[in-house]
């Protein structure tokens, strides 16, 4: 394999006393985006040698409880498409549809 261009995405935490984030600004060169702020982040990185996933899950203290839940949903929808499109299993891309569905009716419920 020949790497003909390398693409940098960069995340910025800004941290109170107690390492609690502040402030989330990500960057993305090939997207023309610089220090663009964030409320939450949710990173999964496979490390195929040992077979496990890494995972950075970051929000500010500013995030708001009903945007947390939109961006679940959201995360969780992107997940299922990905997941449809990797894999091609159209039976579990669908199971995984109606937990989005079963998500998204019953998040405001409380």
């Amino acid at each position: 394999m020949v790497i003909k261009h390398n693409s940098e995405i960069k995340i910025k935490v800004g941290l109170d006393e107690n390492r609690v984030p502040e402030q989330i600004l990500w960057s993305a060169e090939d997207g023309n985006i610089e220090n663009k702020e964030a409320k939450a982040i949710l990173l999964s990185v496979w490390d195929s040698v040992n077979k496990d996933t890494f995972k950075i899950n970051l929000w500010t203290k500013e995030m708001p409880i009903n945007e947390m839940k939109q961006f679940f949903h959201q995360t969780l929808v992107s997940m299922q498409q990905s997941f449809q499109s990797a894999t091609g299993d159209d039976k579990m891309a669908a199971t995984m549809q109606d937990f989005c569905d079963y998500f998204l009716e019953n998040m405001n419920k409380d």
